[in-house]
C-alpha cells in the first residue's frame, strides 16, 4: 500500500505536514522521499519518526539550479528524466528487498520490467526530436523543472522562474524568455499543471509561437485524469513535448 503525503494538485515545494500526516507515517514500513532539497520540510518531518527511510534520488548525476540566488543548490526534479527514473526504481527495489528479502527476486524482476518501459519513453522522445534544427531544440517552460530531461534528450532548457516557490514572474524574466524564443525561432512553449500559465501566455502573445500544452511535474492527476501514475506522467509529457516541437 503506497500513500502520498501531499494531495493531488498540491505544490510540493512549500507543503506543511499536518499532525495527521505524522500519525499516518508513524505506522509506515518504509518512507521514500525524493531528496535534493525538493521537500525542504521533510528533514523535520522524519526526525519525529522511527521508520526506515530511502532517498530515491541517491546516485543521480546532479545538475545545479542556475542563477546566483541558487548557487550550489541541486535541481530536485531528477525524476523528470526517464534515465534518472531508472535509478529511482533501483533504489526502491533495493529498499523493498531489505524489508522483505524473501521477495527480492520479484522486486528485481518488476524493476527490470518497469525500467524497460522507461527506456522506451526515453528512446522514442530522443528519436522524435532528432530531426529538429539545432536552434529549435529548445524546451521553454514556466519552471526550470526539466534540466535533466533536456540534458538527456539534447534540448536547451529555458524557463521563466527557477522553482515554483518563486513563481511571481518579473518583467525581466518574461522579456528574457521572449528574446530567446524569437532568436531561436522556438516552435512551442509549455507550462506546468500546478501553476498559472498566464506568464507563458504573455510570451506566446509577444512572439507568435504556439502554446504546446500543459506538462505535469510536481503532481499526478486524479485517477480519472490524464496522468494517474508516474509512467502516465512521463509518457504524457514526452508526447506533448514531441508533438508540439515537431509539429507532429
Amino acid at each position: 500500500t503506497v500513500e502520498s503525503i501531499t494531495k493531488v494538485g498540491a505544490e510540493i515545494h512549500g507543503y506543511e505536514p499536518t499532525p495527521g500526516d505524522i500519525r499516518r507515517a508513524t505506522g509506515a514500513d518504509l518512507i521514500l522521499d525524493n531528496g535534493l532539497n525538493l521537500e525542504v520540510w521533510f528533514a523535520q518531518f522524519v526526525e519525529q519518526l522511527d521508520v526506515p527511510r530511502a532517498v530515491v534520488s541517491e546516485g543521480v548525476d546532479v545538475i545545479d539550479i542556475s542563477g546566483d540566488a541558487y548557487a550550489g543548490k541541486p535541481n530536485p526534479h531528477a525524476w523528470m528524466s526517464p534515465v534518472n527514473a531508472q535509478i529511482y526504481v533501483d533504489n526502491m527495489a533495493l529498499a523493498f528487498s531489505e524489508l522483505a528479502p524473501e521477495h527480492a527476486a520479484d522486486f528485481e524482476a518488476n524493476a527490470e520490467s518497469y525500467k524497460a518501459e522507461l527506456q522506451e519513453v526515453q528512446d522514442e522522445l530522443a528519436s522524435e526530436l532528432a530531426a529538429l534544427p539545432e536552434n529549435q531544440r529548445a524546451l521553454v517552460t514556466c519552471e526550470g523543472a526539466f534540466s535533466y530531461l533536456a540534458r538527456d534528450v539534447g534540448l536547451t532548457e529555458r524557463y521563466i522562474w527557477p522553482v515554483n516557490a518563486e513563481q511571481q514572474a518579473t518583467p525581466q524574466q518574461i522579456a528574457a524568455v521572449i528574446d530567446f524564443v524569437v532568436d531561436s525561432d522556438v516552435p512551442a512553449v509549455f507550462c506546468e499543471s500546478t501553476v498559472s500559465d498566464r506568464p507563458m501566455q504573455q510570451v506566446v502573445e509577444a512572439t507568435g509561437t504556439s502554446f504546446g500544452g500543459t506538462l505535469y511535474v510536481d503532481s499526478l492527476s486524479e485517477p480519472d485524469g490524464p496522468v494517474p501514475t508516474y509512467l502516465d506522467l512521463i509518457r504524457h509529457d514526452a508526447d506533448v513535448i514531441a508533438t508540439a516541437l515537431t509539429g507532429g
